[in-house]
């Protein structure tokens, strides 16, 4: 394809080298026709995208500053945080990594990211620093970015030519005092002022609102959690149940009189695993006036693990639930072509100290040989984040209207999120 509206220079010249083969790789699945392409790229640009769930292109680390700090002696949750703050902000300040930032933001034609801002856990500080790095993006790029707090100012940002973020947390901010039960549900008010918009019950494993999805005992959700979701449905923060066990997300569903949504998620009835959703649970969400995101993990999609395994889910929830409750929410982020040559830096310094696994990592065993297929780059390669114009091909190709292809690619989340606000 030659409609990739690179800038020039070297990293962005990289940059479309490593978006035009992620891009050859979806237009050998998916061999569309000259008309279905034509028109489904132009549709795409036609069209109000928002990605249901996802992460705005990253920046390289700063190798140096890592060495730096490694030589210091730096703390393993320094080095954390110095990492993650130069992936997210660093674009800001090191030209190279502008140019990779906005070559993916043009080749996806994506004008909004309900943005991941929000690190996994409960802990009001720890859910903070995220939610600092994207609120300062947005502050110091004016001319680029709208934090949106508002539905309307997606719209808004299109209408100028910018990108939004919808800010959303891995966790809903609890003190854990356990004092009282309106006390644990303060900090939802609060962080609903510093602008986040959606909220996980839960994150894999269980806490005191219920069951995550990698929880075997799958036991649904607590009568603190329902406090939770009412307390959510009243400040006007969208339930996010696609972490949550299936019983979990099943009762949050049922409590709520706001429309919830899995944002990123996949239909069992495709491919079962832990992070998809049952057709019990997607109808209960699809009663609340919510929606399913499909995500672009190939182990949950199953199957070809390719972008045909994505339309695969997008069509089984549209065809079986109605087109207004199915969306698209990424889980996928574009990486810099420059992280491996900042990485070489640090394994120069004598590299990052081994650790034990992150919490967020304590993950039932896969079996390898499945999850090794999964990540053979002819699937992952197609499901690329850069590659959102041809998932508006593929749904061309499979006979969507126009007006729905609109709904799945962002009409439907900006429904949810004003219904919900």
């Amino acid at each position: 394809m030659t409609d990739l509206n690179v800038t020039t220079g070297s990293a962005a010249a990289r940059a479309g080298e490593a978006i035009e083969r992620s891009r050859a790789a979806a237009l050998a699945l998916l061999k569309p026709a000259p008309r279905d392409l034509e028109h489904g790229l132009e549709l795409h640009r036609q069209s109000l995208v928002i990605d249901a769930y996802g992460f705005a292109p990253r920046a390289a680390v700063d190798g140096d500053a890592v060495a730096a700090a490694l030589a210091q002696g730096a703390s393993e949750v320094e080095l954390q945080d110095l990492m993650e703050r130069s992936r997210m902000t660093g674009f800001l300040v090191r030209p190279e990594e502008r140019a990779e930032v906005d070559a993916a933001w043009e080749a996806a034609g994506v004008t909004c990211i309900f943005q991941n801002a929000g690190e996994e856990g409960q802990a009001p500080l720890r859910l903070m620093k995220r939610l600092a790095h994207f609120t300062y993006v947005a502050d110091t790029a004016r001319d680029l970015f709208l934090r949106a707090t508002r539905p309307d100012d997606i719209v808004a940002a299109r209408e100028q030519g910018k990108r939004a973020l919808y800010l959303s947390g891995n966790g809903v901010p609890l003190p854990q005092d356990w004092v009282s039960v309106e006390e644990e549900l303060r900090y939802i008010t609060i962080f609903f002022e510093l602008g986040i918009r959606m909220m996980h019950l839960t994150y894999n494993r269980r806490n005191m609102i219920g069951d995550g999805c990698a929880e075997p005992a799958n036991a649904g959700l607590s009568d603190f959690g329902r406090a939770v979701v009412a307390e959510m449905n009243r400040v006007g923060v969208i339930v996010d149940v696609a972490h949550a066990g299936w019983q979990t997300s099943l009762e949050a569903a049922r409590v709520s009189t706001k429309p919830v949504v899995a944002s990123h998620s996949a239909a069992c009835a495709v491919h079962e695993h832990i992070r998809a959703k049952p057709d019990d649970v997607i109808r209960a969400i699809c009663d609340t006036g919510g929606y399913v995101g499909i995500c672009c993990i190939p182990r949950f999609l199953g199957r070809s693990g390719d972008i045909n395994a994505l339309l695969d889910h997008i069509d089984y929830v549209a065809r079986t639930f109605g087109v207004e409750h199915v969306a698209i929410g990424t889980d996928v982020a574009y990486a810099s072509r420059n992280e491996a040559r900042e990485q070489a830096k640090i394994a120069a310094a004598g590299g990052l100290r081994r650790s034990r696994p992150r919490w967020e990592a304590f993950w039932p065993p896969e079996d390898p040989a499945t999850a090794a297929r999964y990540r053979q780059p002819e699937s992952a390669a197609s499901l690329a984040w850069t590659n959102w114009p041809l998932f508006t091909v593929g749904l061309v190709q499979r006979g969507y209207s126009d007006a729905a292809i609109q709904q799945i690619l962002g009409g439907n989340v900006l429904r949810v999120a004003r219904a919900v606000l």
